[in-house]
């Protein structure tokens, strides 16, 4: 007989709770919500302009699972937004479902034999790498979220090789496992005696029912919803966001007072590099090199448009009215009529997205600016000045502050 105090033993799990219908109702919830995690995730790899490597895309090693899909589109504006809006506020809102379906799971853990078959010894497999996999991404992704970068090495080649693993054990333990998740929420008839190993033997007395269980986890996920959704709007719905760094009142009042992501202090950015005798925009291309003080860059032509910022960790802000040159135009400048990529360089001298790449499609998008002034009055130090780039659709971090040098040309 087994020892009831070691986690093999059956009767050692004895929470009434566990059984196939309630892990398979959470199953099914991860399924559709890990689906949509992983497409949207993708598409935000995508929206990096992978292609565009060493400058966008620093992952090594990554070979085929690092295929471009796409030149990213422009339209609809907020494209970018609504993706990484919905990947993380998501991801968030499925802690709780995961937690518990782990937690009903964990009697398999210990089973043993450790295999009693090879769809048992892959199942089993698929089981730790998928926990693992998954307790790595979902508390990687929160981490990034918060800002805490408390994990060594890059989120983003950290974020991009776990997706993959996770994403395989995920595969293949839902082929396994979907078959027998669809019979037990039909009951059609009696789950096999391998589908029962999570009905305790002998049950504790419950102080919950299975309902107030799929009710506690239901307003868990609610809850994290309702107070982290909000940082992907602006105005009152934005201090509805108390659990991420982004939520609560707009940082500041007038035409700048909008949210950022890190300051001009963070970067080293001062009065000294922006300066009027100092800052010039240097201009590369086949045409030669041409610089261009902030007062040379006025009297450009001019032109408005109305676009949001939106970040990898899941906050955007509303449209904000930004005015400057088109992108387009500084091409032309450059020497190409027909514009090309362009490798956009900052003043900042640390951090990651110093520089970044732009497709062409970007570039010629009337609406690719480099922007002079926001909702009518001149950049805020903050928000780049003095001259940053803002493009429909495209990451935060590919808008580039402080803009120092653009490069045009086939990257």
């Amino acid at each position: 007989m087994r020892d009831l105090r070691l986690p093999s033993s059956p009767g050692f799990w004895r929470s009434p709770l566990r059984g196939p219908h309630f892990t398979a109702v959470l199953g099914i919830v991860l399924l559709v919500g890990i689906t949509v995690l992983f497409v949207t995730g993708l598409l935000s790899y995508a929206a990096y302009n992978p292609n565009l490597s060493p400058v966008n895309d620093m992952t090594p090693d990554k070979g085929i699972l690092g295929f471009y899909l796409f030149s990213w589109p422009t339209n609809p504006h907020w494209l970018y937004r609504l993706n990484q809006g919905v990947h993380v506020t998501l991801g968030i809102t499925l802690v709780p479902v995961l937690l518990a379906k782990l937690w009903s799971v964990v009697p398999r853990l210990f089973i043993l034999p450790p295999a009693r078959s090879l769809a048992h010894a892959l199942e089993r497999l698929s089981l730790l790498l998928l926990v693992g996999g998954a307790l790595f991404q979902f508390t990687t992704g929160v981490l990034n979220v918060q800002l805490d970068y408390i994990f060594p090495g890059s989120f983003y080649t950290l974020h991009f090789y776990g997706a993959w693993v996770f994403f395989a054990a995920f595969v293949a333990h839902a082929a396994l496992k979907l078959p027998t998740a669809l019979r037990n929420l039909r009951g059609l008839r009696a789950a096999r005696a391998e589908d029962n190993d999570l009905v305790p033997p002998s049950p504790a007395e419950p102080t919950v029912s299975r309902r107030g269980a799929f009710g506690l986890v239901g307003g868990a996920s609610l809850l994290l919803f309702a107070t982290s959704a909000g940082r992907s709007f602006d105005g009152p719905l934005r201090q509805t966001a108390l659990l991420v760094p982004h939520g609560g009142p707009e940082p500041g009042s007038g035409p700048g007072g909008f949210q950022i992501n890190k300051t001009a202090a963070y970067a080293a950015i001062g009065t000294r590099e922006t300066a009027g005798d100092s800052w010039r925009l240097v201009v590369t291309g086949r045409g030669g090199v041409v610089r261009l003080s902030r007062e040379e860059l006025l009297r450009l032509p001019l032109h408005s448009a109305a676009l949001p910022i939106a970040c990898v960790e899941g906050w955007s802000t509303s449209d904000q009215w930004w005015r400057g040159v088109r992108l387009r135009d500084l091409a032309a400048l450059a020497g190409y009529d027909d514009p090309g990529d362009v490798l956009v360089e900052s003043l900042q001298q640390r951090g990651a997205f110093r520089r970044a790449a732009l497709r062409a499609n970007q570039v010629a998008d009337p609406r690719s600016l480099l922007a002079l002034d926001v909702n009518g009055e001149p950049l805020t130090l903050d928000h780049g000045y003095p001259a940053r780039i803002i493009v429909p659709a495209a990451p935060g971090v590919l808008n580039t502050k402080w803009v120092a040098r653009m490069t045009f040309g086939d990257l």
